[in-house]
């Protein structure tokens, strides 16, 4: 049986998908967040690894669910395997971790590649198109019809990340803040992320050792307030929506398409969670792309990477 590899690693989890030459997938793992330039090389590689080891595992076992890992299975030899990997279109880290990959998973052929490009693969195949993904991060990544590729954003959290769950999250405490101390408007937000993080009160989140994911985390606090009517939290949701259309038009005026016809795909836990943040984001992008297609990734991006590796391989 030939065997291919289909790997998303993100902020959040990292996805593993073992599937034969006819796309069949044959075993499903997941396991912790591998972005590199959140958690460090180590940590990027240990779980790619056990997300890797754990789909092997559950292909020998005949079960799709993560399992502790028998010593006895040894990875197989991989017809192609490819990873899409948030992080990792900057030169010196993917050199880094391609290296490591080499060494770590028995392939035929190896390609390490962007997450976005393979949720971007997974929508629209080798089309012409913009993706926008928001999850713990945002970035947008562009394909034109010769294949050249283009991104905006997803500088990471010090300095970017617009219309991110971190970002919410981020804007949430700090809107409650002010309204702590009398600067902003009245809002739920802050009843709310007590709740939540168990503070007595929103002045003692400022001694929480809060990571970027647990601020990503307080997205959903966001939402339910809005869900409420607070009218703080909805403005939140709209600056996000609005933050992540100019991701998409620093694409679209770099590539010259605002008269074309194209697709835009939307993907990440942000817009798959958000109704309005959709809706908000799909009016954007029409006011200076009228012709694009607004679309909603429903498909899984480990997909993408999956039909990747079986074309690299020739399958």
């Amino acid at each position: 049986m030939r065997l291919f590899l289909g790997i998303d690693g993100g902020g959040t989890r990292t996805t593993a998908w073992l599937a034969d030459e006819r796309g069949r997938v044959l075993a499903r793992a997941i396991a912790g967040p591998s972005n590199p330039l959140k958690v460090g090389f180590e940590a990027c590689e240990r779980e790619i690894l056990r997300a890797a080891k754990a789909a092997v595992a559950a292909l020998y076992e005949r079960r799709k669910k993560t399992a502790v890992i028998d010593r006895r299975y040894k990875m197989p030899r991989i017809e192609a395997v490819v990873v899409g990997l948030a992080g990792v279109d900057r030169p010196p880290v993917h050199a880094q971790v391609l290296r490591w990959l080499r060494k770590s998973i028995p392939a035929r052929a190896y390609l390490l590649t962007s997450d976005a490009a393979i949720a971007l693969h997974a929508a629209i195949g080798n089309a012409p198109g913009i993706i926008v993904i928001s999850g713990t991060g945002s970035i947008a990544y562009a394909r034109d019809q010769s294949g050249n590729v283009l991104r905006s954003g997803g500088w990471g959290t010090a300095f970017d990340d617009a219309g991110s769950g971190f970002e919410l999250g981020r804007r949430a405490i700090v809107a409650a803040l002010h309204d702590y101390d009398g600067r902003g408007r009245r809002t739920l937000l802050g009843k709310e992320i007590c709740r939540v993080l168990r503070l007595r009160d929103i002045t003692q989140i400022i001694l929480k050792p809060l990571t970027t994911l647990d601020i990503a985390a307080l997205f959903p606090v966001v939402l339910e307030a809005a869900r409420r009517r607070d009218l703080v939290a909805k403005c939140l949701l709209d600056l996000a929506a609005n933050d992540l259309a100019i991701l998409a038009r620093a694409l679209v005026d770099r590539l010259g398409w605002r008269r074309r016809a194209f697709n835009v795909v939307s993907a990440g836990g942000v817009f798959t969670a958000s109704g309005r943040i959709r809706k908000m984001f799909s009016w954007s992008v029409r006011s200076f792309a009228p012709r694009a297609h607004v679309i909603l990734l429903h498909k899984q991006p480990v997909e993408g990477a999956l039909a990747l590796a079986r074309e690299i391989a020739g399958a």
